[in-house]
């Protein structure tokens, strides 16, 4: 049986992700040569970019440090709140008095939640949580 599974899994291999017969990137292996490019319809791995947050709390970022992972909480003047970043690294906290207004965090996050972040910075009160 061990021998069966291990025949199957050579040919799922060979057949490559789209079942085409042979091996990704193997020329002359029974299909043509492919590319290292990204083939069409499937997602790319999430680029992260650099998002300076500003926190509500300023004394809450002085409790935080470089390597640290937050969720960051978006809060509305209603009494809801919602995660917008679960999850995140923290890069780099600014040396800088927090005012009334927060105090700046600097995050590493995926491109797509760095547009969420600004988003709910610009509409709601953001705190973080350690993870």
């Amino acid at each position: 049986m061990a021998v069966g599974l291990a025949v199957t899994a050579a040919a799922l291999v060979a057949a490559g992700p789209d079942g085409s017969a042979g091996a990704r990137g193997h020329p002359g292996a029974g299909g043509p040569p492919t590319t290292t490019a990204r083939p069409a319809g499937r997602p790319r791995p999430a680029e992260m970019v650099t998002a300076p947050v500003r926190i509500a709390d300023g004394a809450a970022a002085r409790l935080l440090r470089p390597g640290d992972r937050v969720d960051v909480i978006a809060a509305d003047g209603g009494g809801s709140a919602r995660v917008v970043a679960p999850g995140v690294r923290v890069i780099r906290v600014p040396d800088v008095e927090p005012t009334e207004s927060g105090a700046l965090v600097v995050l590493s996050v995926p491109r797509a939640t760095a547009a969420r972040l600004a988003g709910a910075g610009a509409t709601s009160r953001l705190a973080v949580t350690l993870c």
